[in-house]
């Protein structure tokens, strides 16, 4: 393995879903070894996230659910009428946004098999007009749409208007949640542990695994509250010739949210659990002059944030006259599994790395829909006890 390289790079590319913010969610972490200096890095993403809006009727009368289930959700034809004789919860979300985070990280090697990782998130609501936002911008996925597809987007943004920032939603307990243009939400502190244990495939085979330990400290007032998390990941390295590395990567976390509340939160999803699969596949060259350019394409697999048998139930209203498809996914996306592509390049030397990717979502769940992000790192201190 070139000691120039430790492993995959990953800089930080979770989905800027508009309940995911408020979450502490687990990336992955396809490091070798422990990195021999402290580390800083500074992320920035931008993610178009869009769903008109739409309302949810969920009817708590078994007999009514039933029903319900026995029917297609787009013909189902429950009607509330009042609590008393017609029992139902009800709920509703418009969100049109580019959402930008903000993230800085420090990584701290603390002993030789084991890595603690403190990462600071904040969130910024915007318009996405040019030029602070280029490729998630409105203008430019209708103009993708309209010049490189060749057929307009099916979802509405025109109809509705480009260059929102309008995040409105009311959940099934009655709270509600609004966010508007250039609204900044300092989101949370998230603490992850890593242990690099040392196993005897890790020089024969160059396969290297590590555990993580999280604990993320939610601070918005929508969702203060503590999350807790396990991690593994793998990696698995070929060094080819001419310079040229190739790694593989697997990992899979499960985050507990919400273990502690300290205030009365929003219903961000109730499924209590998020888990995340993620595969890594990354070519790297390395120069003459001791630097490298990598390649990687991520896919990964989250978990739904609401539980699965209410869509069996649910009676969903929206605007699906006016457009062709794509007006229930406010509510519909909650309730299915969420996959991504990232394409990431990375250029590397001795004092550092810059970053950049591209990530989206081939299924149209617009949550979000195309997202960009940079990442530059540096080490600041070398611990020589190491």
């Amino acid at each position: 393995m070139n000691i120039l390289k430790n492993g995959i790079e990953t800089p930080n590319n979770l989905g800027t879903h508009h309940f995911g913010i408020f979450s502490s969610r687990i990336s992955r972490n396809f490091k070798a070894h422990v990195p021999e200096n402290i580390g800083i890095s500074f992320n920035s993403s931008s993610g178009n996230v869009f769903h008109p809006f739409v309302e949810a009727y969920f009817p708590k009368n078994p007999e009514v659910r039933l029903e319900q289930s026995q029917v297609k959700w787009h013909d189902r034809t429950f009607f509330f009428l009042d609590q008393e004789t017609t029992p139902a919860l009800y709920m509703n979300i418009l969100v049109d946004a580019v959402i930008k985070e903000f993230r800085f990280a420090i990584d701290i090697p603390i002993a030789k098999q084991h890595e603690l990782d403190i990462s600071l998130r904040s969130h910024l609501i915007t318009k996405g007009k040019y030029p602070l936002s280029v490729f998630t911008s409105d203008e430019f996925i209708e103009w993708t749409h309209s010049t490189i597809i060749g057929k307009e987007d099916p979802y509405g943004r025109r109809y509705y208007g480009l260059n929102q920032a309008n995040i409105a939603y009311l959940d099934r307990n009655g709270n509600t949640l609004e966010l508007h243009n250039n609204d900044f939400i300092f989101s949370g502190i998230e603490f992850n542990h890593y242990f690099y244990p040392n196993f005897n495939f890790n020089r024969t085979k160059d396969i290297f695994i590590n555990f993580g330990s999280h604990l993320g400290w939610n601070t918005s007032k929508y969702n203060h509250s503590l999350d807790i998390g396990i991690s593994a990941n793998g990696l698995k390295t070929f060094d080819l010739k001419n310079n040229y590395q190739l790694n593989l990567g697997l990992a899979f976390n499960l985050l507990r949210k919400n273990i502690i509340n300290f205030n009365d939160p929003i219903d961000l999803g109730n499924n209590p659990f998020l888990g995340t699969g993620e595969a890594d596949i990354e070519l790297t060259k390395f120069t003459k002059n001791n630097h490298y350019h990598a390649f990687g394409v991520n896919y990964q697999l989250q978990g739904r944030y609401n539980k699965k048998e209410e869509a069996s139930y649910y009676q969903l209203i929206g605007k699906w006259q006016e457009i062709r498809g794509g007006w229930h996914h406010g509510i519909s996306t909650l309730y299915k599994t969420l996959t991504y592509w990232t394409f990431t390049y990375t250029y590397g030397w001795n004092t550092g790395k810059l970053s950049v990717y591209l990530k989206e979502d081939f299924l149209v769940n617009n949550a979000a829909d195309l997202q960009s992000g940079i990442n530059f790192s540096f080490p600041i201190f070398h611990k020589k006890h190491l």
